[in-house]
């Protein structure tokens, strides 16, 4: 067998010699001494040499002028070919590419370390020499388990799920986004109580979290900067909050919550409720009645605190209760704001019920675009958060963190979805 290539040396089938001829004559060995260190340098083996005269697979042609050392190290044979092997590794594609082993290890993992134009290059041979990465020989090497965990926190819900139905439509994006990467995804239902943490990266399950809810953001932060300090790897969808633990990617909730109050505004609707919490609890609800205000201040319009409805919980039935309420006190309006679609939901029932149209006597408008909005018994006007690109960029920005490379959090834009409840034609 070969000891460079793995190939059988041809079988002469010649005798096994006589034990005892191997055995030197001990006179022989000191009749002379000097002889023995007479030429030190002849006593040194010629490797290629060797190689050549044990192994016949072996002799290639070499270039004279090479260094002797890096020529023995590049010898290629017939037999060594990743055709007669049948598998290639990563020190074929190394060899093919002209570049180190560890640079193919970083190109094929996708580390922004290497160049767009070597990875590409490392890529496309390992493509054509149909090259695998073993899982589990990289995982053993770096003590990754190249597995991600995505954890559900409990939100109130109608149903028994507890998943507000908005993250929900956030899996898929995450799902293909790691397996392009390569990386397994695990899926969890967690409550923030528990020392959920401690399951996971803590214990080799998975190399980085992604947090989908977190409740009281007041109460969160608290565990949140607790996986910052213990240098967890996550990143969680939420308010980009100045001075927050971790990475977060979210919505531009300010200019979100603007924007859909601008266009009430220009539909002629000048008493429009705020249904949503306004404290520091929630800050995704606080940013868009942020918005909700610099819209009324640009319009030189007032804001009247009797149409702010505090909902801290994002359900149809917060949203109901907070609206029915309203109706109860006497104040006029003829729109409703609701920080989250299932509040709008929730609102415009209660309008109906109430004997109120929707959207003849009051507009209503939600926020995030679930995909039961444009279902509901009256289309929903809403607020589109990306929930494609958001999720992309969750699982970018958490390998960035776990290859070691600088990360920052996202705010992505928001767009204004026109649908039947806020009384306009539908935009094409």
């Amino acid at each position: 067998m070969c000891r460079l290539c793995d190939a059988r040396a041809p079988n002469p089938q010649s005798p096994i010699p006589n034990p005892q001829s191997r055995i030197p004559n001990p006179e022989s060995r000191i009749s002379n001494p000097e002889s023995r260190i007479s030429n030190p340098e002849s006593r040194i083996p010629n490797l290629e040499s060797r190689i050549s005269a044990t192994n016949p697979c072996c002799n290639a042609e070499r270039p004279k002028d090479a260094d002797p050392v890096k020529r023995r190290l590049r010898i290629r044979c017939d037999s060594h070919r990743v055709s007669s092997k049948g598998k290639a590794t990563s020190f074929d594609i190394a060899y093919e590419a002209g570049v180190s082993q560890s640079t193919v290890s970083r190109a094929l993992s996708g580390s922004s370390l290497v160049s767009l134009d070597t990875r590409r290059k490392i890529q496309a041979i390992a493509k054509q020499l149909n090259y695998k990465v073993d899982k589990n020989a990289s995982c053993l090497r770096r003590q990754h388990s190249v597995t991600l965990a995505l954890l559900l926190f409990e939100d109130p819900t109608p149903d028994e799920s507890l998943i507000n139905p908005f993250f929900l439509s956030m899996l898929g994006s995450i799902t293909r986004a790691c397996a392009r990467q390569g990386y397994d995804l695990l899926i969890s239902f967690q409550q923030f109580s528990n020392d959920w943490h401690a399951d996971y990266q803590d214990s080799h399950k998975a190399d980085g979290l992604i947090l989908l809810g977190y409740g009281d953001y007041l109460v969160a932060r608290s565990t949140l900067q607790k996986l910052e300090d213990q240098n967890t790897h996550f990143v969680r969808w939420g308010a980009v909050v100045e001075g927050q633990p971790g990475i977060s990617v979210g919505c531009d909730n300010v200019n979100g919550g603007r924007a859909i109050t601008e266009h009430l505004l220009g539909l002629g609707r000048r008493r429009i409720a705020f249904v949503g919490s306004t404290s520091e609890q929630c800050p995704e609800f606080l940013d868009r009645y942020r918005g909700y205000c610099a819209a009324h201040e640009a319009a030189g319009l007032p804001i009247d605190p009797a149409l702010q409805v505090d909902a801290l919980d994002s359900t149809e039935q917060v949203g109901h209760e907070a609206v029915a309420a309203l109706i109860r006190s006497g104040v006029d309006f003829d729109g409703v704001f609701a920080a989250s679609d299932l509040l709008a939901i929730g609102a415009t029932n209660a309008l109906v019920e109430s004997g109120l149209h929707v959207p003849e006597q009051v507009s209503v408008v939600g926020f995030d675009d679930i995909p039961m909005a444009s279902y509901a018994s009256i289309p929903l006007t809403t607020v589109q958060q990306d929930t494609k690109q958001a999720g992309e960029i969750l699982v970018e920005r958490l390998l960035q963190q776990i290859r070691g490379e600088p990360a920052e959090s996202v705010m992505l834009p928001a767009k204004v979805i026109v649908r039947r409840s806020c009384g306009a034609h539908a935009q094409p």
